[in-house]
């Protein structure tokens, strides 16, 4: 059987190099403020996996994406072990887009604190009298730089995606900043209503693409899972406040009320982080999420 070692490691994903295309294998690792932190969240690497299969899945009409198959039995020998089961995508190879594309349909987080200093998020200016927490006429657009991990993503305007993507890609790149901000929201949208007919509402997410070899632009990495997105419970929203979530905000508040703890997480933070992630699962999918 031939080994295979990984040529990338992200925050939480290890990618594999097979010649022809990629596998990315989701970890149980988690990160939270740019730190990846020295717990892991036992089955979180599965839940996130088969989570982005059932989004793309549902969303290839709008953008094409990179996924091939989440079927071990599909790829080489070496992934069919236990330790990979339920935790791999087998993905075509692109040349990734020097962008995270961020939607945000609901004024929190960062956000949040932006509008109330200046009354703008990312530049973009929003209506007087929002409050925390509360739905947006229209979803924005507020892409940012990718970082290296350690490293803070920084928000830029959506101008400035422009300069970042000309540099790349010259003659290309309001054209693809133009059809990536209209494939984010149109992402977005479509998500956000089938995700609040299921009781949760997506308040934000981000996206990455990159291009095939035609250059036409791909959806990769992940999409919409606990990790990459903000989800908050329909039942008991009220804006004018924080809100309890499925997704790893509940690791970042521990964080924050236990500074002295460092980025060591206690084990009943551990058990209802993933408990989350298995009831967001649930709730979006329709079934119980089983281990492989």
């Amino acid at each position: 059987m031939k080994e295979y070692q990984p040529y990338k490691s992200g925050k939480v994903r290890e990618v594999y190099d097979l010649g022809d295309s990629l596998i990315m294998a989701a970890t149980d690792r988690i990160s939270a403020f740019d730190h990846i932190l020295e717990n892991t969240i036992t089955g979180k690497g599965a839940v996130l996996t088969q989570m982005s299969r059932f989004w793309f899945s549902y969303t290839e009409d709008i953008v094409p994406n990179h996924m091939i198959s989440t079927d071990n039995g599909e790829m080489p020998e070496f992934f069919r072990k236990k330790e990979f089961q339920g935790r791999c995508m087998k993905c075509r190879k692109l040349t990734m887009l020097p962008l995270e594309c961020i939607v945000r349909g609901y004024i929190t987080g960062s956000g949040w604190a932006s509008y109330k200093a200046n009354g703008t998020v990312c530049g973009i200016r929003l209506p007087e009298g929002l409050k925390e927490s509360e739905k947006l006429p229209e979803p924005i657009y507020t892409p940012s730089t990718k970082a290296e991990i350690g490293l803070h993503d920084e928000n830029i305007s959506y101008e400035q995606s422009i300069e970042l993507l000309e540099k790349e890609f010259p003659g290309k790149g309001e054209t693809y900043a133009k059809e990536l901000r209209e494939k984010t929201i149109a992402l977005y949208k479509k998500c956000a209503d089938y995700a609040r007919e299921r009781g949760i509402i997506i308040a934000d997410t981000k996206f990455e693409f990159g291009l095939d070899e035609n250059g036409n632009i791909v959806l990769a990495d992940e999409m919409l899972t606990p990790d990459s997105s903000r989800f908050w419970p329909m039942e008991g929203y009220e804006a004018g406040h924080g809100q309890p979530s499925f997704d790893k905000q509940y690791v970042r508040d521990y964080l924050k009320a236990h500074p002295e703890g460092g980025y060591l997480l206690p084990d009943e933070v551990i058990d209802a982080t993933i408990a989350k992630y298995r009831e967001a699962y649930h709730l979006l999918t329709g079934v119980e999420f089983q281990e492989i």
